[in-house]
């Protein structure tokens, strides 16, 4: 099996660039990609228990690694909610898949998306992580349209060994990510 495009890059241009810009001394010091978590909740699962089986098996198809079901931590009576009950899906993905679905995510499903104009770069968190939010999971080629009976949106968090978010978004960005161009205002 080949190694995925992204990887490649990585290891021969992105790594010794980001090494430069912020003058690492070591190149174990350039932040990577470590994971890639899927998590989609479904809030109507309280009441159709199908629809988180059917979440579950639409992330295994966007992901391409089996998705798992997440459970309640707490109840919540106004929504009738039990502690245990199933009420999302999530998958986590690292090494080769990782790379490969990020290169989908960048290359064919984002830029599917309705009047596209890029992602926000307001999705970090403070410690090199980025969370990007996704409306629809029809944007996904591997999704058909006709079995789906509810659009849904998951979260895609993309972590990193970038101590700052400066670190992490110039190695997002280096990796294809398409952030919105401050300087082309409308």
């Amino acid at each position: 099996m080949a190694k995925p495009r992204l990887k490649e890059k990585f290891a021969a241009e992105i790594s010794a660039e980001l090494k430069e810009k912020f003058q690492y001394k070591s190149v174990m010091q350039v932040p990577k990609l470590t994971k890639i978590v899927i998590n989609k909740g479904i809030g109507a699962a309280v009441a159709d228990k199908k629809l988180v089986d059917q979440g579950v098996e639409e992330l295994t198809i966007i992901a391409g690694q089996r998705a798992v079901a997440t459970k309640a931590k707490n109840s919540i009576s106004n929504f009738k909610l039990r502690e245990g009950m199933p009420i999302g899906a999530k998958v986590t993905l690292r090494g080769d898949r990782m790379y490969e679905f990020l290169d989908r995510l960048v290359s064919v499903a984002l830029p599917r998306v309705r009047d596209f104009k890029g992602i926000s770069d307001k999705g970090f968190d403070g410690r090199g992580n980025y969370t990007l939010g996704v409306t629809e999971q029809i944007i996904f080629p591997e999704i058909s349209i006709e079995k789906v009976n509810r659009i849904s949106g998951m979260d895609i968090t993309l972590v990193t060994t970038a101590e700052t978010d400066e670190e992490a978004f110039a190695l997002l960005k280096a990796l294809g990510m398409p952030f919105v161009n401050k300087n082309k205002e409308n």
